[in-house]
């Protein structure tokens, strides 16, 4: 499985950005995917997570109310709506798939930068 993520940016305290990670190659397997977020040298956070194929969604306490995390099942792309951003969301963002079968796996993006700045 390929991600590749995109979105990220700069936006001011209280804007709003949305995120995509498109899923590409052995996509079948996919039971679940998220974001997670962490800055150079830190381990990462669970910013959000679904579920592929029912759609049950988790989020870190920080984002709840603020992002939504959703999916296309079509287009094999997840999506992070991120809402009254502040400078605690500036980070990198990553999103991973998680994987069963005979090319299953733990998959990670390349990250996108989120900058919150005025």
């Amino acid at each position: 499985v390929q991600l590749v993520e995109s979105g990220g940016g700069l936006v001011r305290p209280g804007g709003s950005l949305r995120l995509a990670c498109a899923a590409s190659g052995s996509t079948s397997g996919i039971a679940n995917m998220g974001w997670d977020r962490r800055a150079p040298g830190n381990d990462g956070d669970l910013v959000a997570a679904i579920a592929w194929s029912g759609g049950s969604t988790n989020y870190a306490s920080s984002v709840k109310g603020r992002f939504t995390i959703s999916r296309d099942k079509v287009k094999n792309t997840m999506y992070l709506e991120m809402n009254d951003l502040t400078d605690d969301d500036a980070d990198v963002y990553y999103c991973y798939a998680r994987a069963y079968g005979p090319d299953g796996g733990e998959f990670w993006g390349q990250g996108t930068q989120v900058t919150v700045s005025s």
